[in-house]
């Protein structure tokens, strides 16, 4: 399955930004999905997950309360809507499919999507 993800820029804090992966290929509704980040000089890491379905998800605590994973099958895209960005959001957001969501917080993926610039200056 081929990623594709989008919608990242430039934003002051407090902003809303919403991020979107449109998948390609194999059928979309097999894999779990994911989002990951990756800031400058750090190691890659778990932003939110969600089930085939849709019907459950699990965020990072640095993102809870703000950041919402949702999917749209029919589209065979994935979201991740952040809202009161901050400055420390900022980095390289990644989407990920896997074979389970919670398999996908330890960052087992499958397939790698392109990463989308997010920067949320102060």
């Amino acid at each position: 399955v081929q990623l594709q993800a989008s919608g990242g820029g430039l934003v002051q804090a407090g902003d809303s930004l919403k991020l979107a992966c449109a998948a390609s290929g194999r059928t979309f509704s097999s894999y779990a999905m994911g989002w990951f980040r990756q800031a400058p000089g750090k190691e890659r890491e778990f932003v939110a997950s969600i089930t085939k379905s849709g019907d459950s998800t699990y965020l990072a605590d640095s993102v809870k309360g703000r950041f919402t994973i949702s999917r749209d099958n029919a589209k065979n895209t994935v979201y991740l809507q952040m809202n009161s960005l901050k400055p420390e959001d900022t980095a390289v957001y990644y989407c990920a499919a896997g074979t389970w969501y919670l398999s996908l917080v330890r960052g087992r993926c499958d397939y790698w999507g392109q990463g989308t610039q997010v920067t949320v200056s102060s």
